[in-house]
């Protein structure tokens, strides 16, 4: 007889919306801006508080809230084991089910909608967790380690390699391609798509040094919290002094390195001081999204605290409907499917866009998520992973 299935964990949800949002606000930049890593300054973002805005948002949001995400990819992954295992299923078809429609998606949301995907990424990564699933958790946290060491080792070497050879940064070249993708976003839905394939030949490579690595190392560590039950009866106010301890150690350990990032991000007047504040950000990122997610928690273990969880977990809920949801109101907004307003908005505007887009998400989360058992994609995702279709409103059977 299976083994009745525990009540969802609504304080993973409230941390995966959490998590959407900051993803958000990193990835709007990219839509409202062809100058987004491009290593030259923006011309919409020249004013003192154009620029503080934009050292608002490198700061307290890149390369912080996609490894929060990435932790709770993890946990979930764990969890999913565990729902596996009641039904009496076997795992590994599920889940090779699973990461193949996920790639399929993030395939067509990088060439159609943002070049910037990570769903992709997550269904290739995936597959390692996947095979090293049955590894005792000290040897999964070592390999967490190593990536993230290896990862930040190796950029702070390509830095100093730059400075050793004394290679200059091409200004030219990057300002002549920020006007030629700002062309082609702006022309018409096909021109669109074809610098999205472009982008996505260019960047495959930062994707497999930067992001890969370090999701992965996420991965490994959210799937051993997932083993332990660390997110279990936390909102019941378990393991509160660890989450203290995590909340304090990651704000020491992660904020210089956030600041290290952030500041030659804002000045563009060099492209290796640039490097080696993305191999420190690398290598404390995971801290301070730690900080970040453990603050949450211990938020969400007061009264108040409750009020958030309970608007944030429908988003958390149904996150890759409302990652997609995302790309697709910013392409709308931003390229030549809707409106163009891209090159016309600054840091300061496309972060208040943000905003307002993930308000706007709340409230329909919450609507939808009274309504029906899954999001509009998890609901696709999950008949593919299980090859039956799962009832999708309330009540049914």
């Amino acid at each position: 007889m299976s083994t009745p299935a525990p009540q969802r964990q609504s304080l993973v949800d409230a941390l995966r919306g959490f998590a959407l949002l900051g993803i958000l606000v990193v990835n709007i930049a990219t839509f409202s801006s062809t100058y987004y890593g491009a290593g030259v300054p923006d011309p919409m973002a020249l004013s003192v508080v154009e620029r503080g805005a934009s050292f608002v948002r490198t700061f307290v949001f890149e390369t912080k809230f996609y490894l929060l995400f990435s932790f709770l990819f993890g946990y979930s992954f764990m969890l999913q084991m565990q729902a596996a295992q009641r039904d009496g299923k076997r795992f590994a078809p599920r889940m090779a089910r699973r990461l193949l429609a996920l790639w399929v998606l993030g395939l067509l949301h990088g060439v159609l909608l943002y070049h910037g995907d990570i769903l992709t990424t997550y269904a290739v990564i995936g597959l390692a967790l996947l095979m090293l699933r049955r590894c005792r958790d000290v040897w999964l946290l070592r390999l967490a380690v190593g990536l993230v060491l290896t990862t930040a080792l190796l950029w702070a070497g390509i830095g100093y390699l730059l400075v050793a050879n004394g290679i200059a940064s091409d200004t030219r070249g990057a300002y002549a391609e920020a006007a030629r993708a700002l062309a082609a976003y702006r022309a018409t839905p096909a021109t669109v798509i074809a610098q999205h394939v472009r982008e996505l030949m260019q960047i495959w490579w930062i994707t497999g040094l930067v992001q890969a690595p370090t999701a992965l190392a996420m991965f490994f560590a959210g799937f051993v919290a997932g083993r332990r039950g660390l997110l279990e009866d936390a909102s019941a106010g378990a393991h509160r002094a660890f989450f203290r301890r995590v909340c304090v150690w990651g704000l020491v350990i992660g904020l210089p390195g956030a600041a290290v990032y952030a500041w030659p991000s804002v000045r563009l007047d060099s492209t290796i001081r640039e490097i080696y504040g993305l191999s420190a950000t690398l290598l404390t990122g995971p801290f301070l999204a730690a900080a970040y997610g453990a603050g949450l928690v211990l938020l969400m273990q007061t009264p108040r605290g409750r009020g958030v969880e309970a608007w944030l977990a429908p988003a958390g809920r149904m996150a890759l409907s409302n990652y997609l949801g995302q790309s697709l109101v910013c392409a709308w907004l931003f390229l030549a499917y809707g409106l163009r307003w891209i090159g016309t908005v600054g840091p300061l505007a496309a972060t208040a866009i943000a905003f307002a887009i993930f308000a706007c998400q709340l409230v329909l989360s919450r609507w939808w998520m009274r309504r029906f058992v899954y999001g509009p994609v998890e609901w696709l995702l999950r008949a593919v992973t299980n090859l039956a279709l799962p009832p999708m409103r309330r009540g049914g059977p």
